[in-house]
């Protein structure tokens, strides 16, 4: 039998199972001036590929992490949503870290958003290492006369 645990993050919630993937992630919720929201991943031998650079898998999950976050937070939040499209185009290896994630929300339609992702090594200098837009179907969160997309 599965346990389930909790993970809080600034009034985001979800259930994972204990042992989940992402518990190998060293991640963290940080502050910037441009974007949504951001997030930080430490670059560990856990997460590096053959050439010692983040593994780009794992660069996309960060990604995707991050803009789904972003749809589920801020002044108009979607109840939840899926990612249906994510095209990520991968620009340098990240060796060093932490990899900052920034989410930029583009558009936030009845029942699809999208939103652009920029990843940056910050302990190279913040040398670009990818940028993604993922699409998503999303669905509001039910208002006083029922659910609104």
């Amino acid at each position: 039998m599965t346990s389930e645990r909790e993970v809080a993050d600034r009034g985001w919630r979800r259930q994972l199972a204990a042992g989940h993937a992402f518990d190998a992630f060293s991640w963290q919720e940080v502050e910037v001036d441009r974007g949504d929201l951001a997030l930080d991943m430490a670059v560990t031998p856990q997460v590096v590929n053959s050439a010692g650079a983040l593994q780009g898998g794992l660069m996309a999950t960060l990604a995707d992490s991050v803009a789904g976050m972003a749809l589920l937070r801020g002044d108009d939040p979607y109840q939840d949503c899926a990612t249906s499209d994510l095209h990520i185009s991968y620009l340098a290896g990240a060796r060093v870290g932490p990899v900052r994630a920034v989410a930029t929300v583009l558009r936030r339609g009845r029942r699809s958003a999208v939103v652009r992702v920029d990843l940056v090594d910050r302990g190279a200098g913040d040398l670009p290492v990818a940028t993604a837009t993922l699409t998503f179907s999303a669905r509001r969160a039910p208002g006083p006369g029922g659910p609104t997309g």
